[in-house]
């Protein structure tokens, strides 16, 4: 009887392996961390008040904004990588000083008042698990990330805190135990609601303005350029056109995988807190311990340590985001030296940028709005700014002699713009609404 011979062994690599070694993971950057930062806590509030306060009928918005903030974010990095410069230097060399200074001031003012409600939600969050002070504990995450942002490379820290936003996946999981109206889920996926209210035309403008943010596209513009700094083999493309296939292929990949994680998170989100806060009562979320309570199906008694952990993790990995944004805006505008791999010796008015915005968030903290709220209204606030921001980056794309033979084509080009009209006509709509 002759013996079957034993098969060869498996040529193939395992998973993770084949994975790492495929190059795709090679692609990931920027447009990752960006996409990352999108749902920090004031998306978390955002996106929870909207599921709540409408249940499932309001999910289209975040189908919608999905090919619009890819675009949108694809221009961004296409302009740092292409001129080698940041969009407030672009935006100066085409525009009068004075328009860049006003669109540079409410960028600082609007991430500003971003990062005061961030840091107050990170106290708020902390203070559920521990019962502690949540002003000390907004403090501390301030002087925190302060020093982070000071003393060690952004990119060194961001990937150990994306770990952290993984808590977020909470909110998929739910999806798996809840038992879904699936039917009203659809409907609410492609637009089938209810007349529009004052309350949803301000909801929809805070979901573009949390999930299309200004402060994103200057960050990401600002990180492709020091990509190329920082790399002796990577040029502006206006230098190398050889390097543009690979380069446009990279940000391609980086800013879809970035802008899809980030959008299911937000759909998880919605569809969560429309399954269990909406449908029992629950139509307004005011505090963090309410916002909390979606987590119970999953996570019982320790819902509010997950959730405070998504709070803390999305907060510590965006408030760099926010407070650089400022910082590279100012800095270009201004020919400062800037970048977060810069010591702050050697950037000084980059990083007094940074500082300010950090410390004056802060003084929200103290105020009398509700850490939550002050979420919410700062994506609104984000939702109207975004629409100039939006206008002068599509004109910079477009530019002939900024960009040479990589202005945005009709494709890319279309997106953009349309995201700046979508944009346009929630702000318009809510304040016609609201007035009448």
């Amino acid at each position: 009887m002759t013996q079957t011979p034993a098969p060869p062994p498996s040529t193939l690599r395992p998973f993770p392996e084949r994975l790492k070694n495929s190059g795709f993971l090679n692609q990931l950057g920027p447009g990752l961390i960006t996409g990352a930062a999108d749902d920090d806590p004031s998306g978390i509030a955002t996106y929870s008040q909207a599921g709540a306060q409408f249940g499932f009928h309001l999910l289209w918005t975040l189908l919608l904004t999905f090919p619009l903030m890819v675009a949108i974010q694809m221009v961004s990095a296409l302009i740092g990588r292409v001129t080698g410069s940041g969009l407030a230097k672009n935006m100066g060399e085409i525009f009068p000083g004075w328009l860049v200074s006003v669109l540079v001031g409410l960028l600082f003012f609007a991430n500003t008042i971003n990062i005061g409600a961030d840091l107050a939600a990170m106290g708020e969050a902390a203070n559920l698990v521990s019962g502690l002070s949540s002003h000390a504990f907004t403090i501390g995450f301030a002087l925190l990330s302060l020093g982070l942002q000071f003393f060690i490379p952004y990119r060194k820290y961001a990937r150990l805190l994306t770990v952290l936003t993984f808590s977020l996946f909470a909110y998929v999981a739910l999806l798996f135990m809840l038992k879904l109206d699936w039917p009203a889920i659809g409907a609410g996926l492609i637009g089938l609601h209810p007349n529009l209210t004052d309350g949803a035309a301000t909801t929809i403008v805070a979901i573009f303005g949390t999930t299309i943010s200004p402060y994103l596209f200057f960050w990401q513009s600002a990180q492709e350029v020091e990509e190329v700094d920082q790399k002796a083999e990577l040029h502006p493309l206006t230098q190398r056109p050889n390097e543009a296939p690979a380069a446009i292929s990279r940000i391609r990949i980086d800013t879809i995988s970035g802008m899809l994680a980030s959008n299911l998170i937000a759909l998880a989100i919605m569809i969560a807190t429309g399954a269990t806060l909406h449908q029992t009562g629950v139509t307004q979320i005011d505090t963090a311990a309410q916002a909390a309570k979606a987590l119970e199906p999953v996570a019982g008694h320790f819902a509010f340590a997950l959730f405070s952990l998504g709070i803390i993790g999305t907060g510590l990995l965006a408030v760099p985001v926010l407070a650089g944004s400022a910082g590279y805006a100012i800095a270009e505008s201004r020919g400062w030296k800037s970048g977060l791999d810069h010591m702050p010796w050697k950037a000084r008015g980059f990083y007094a940028v940074i500082g300010a915005s950090v410390l004056l968030g802060v003084g929200i903290d103290y105020s009398p709005i509700d850490p939550i709220k002050a979420l919410y209204w700062s994506a609104v606030l984000n939702g109207v700014i975004a629409v100039p921001m939006m206008a002068a980056m599509m004109i910079v794309a477009g530019h002939k002699k900024k960009m040479g033979n990589f202005r945005v084509g009709f494709v890319l080009g279309g997106l953009g713009w349309l995201s700046t009209a979508v944009m346009a006509a929630a702000a318009i709509t809510m304040i016609i609404v609201m007035l009448t």
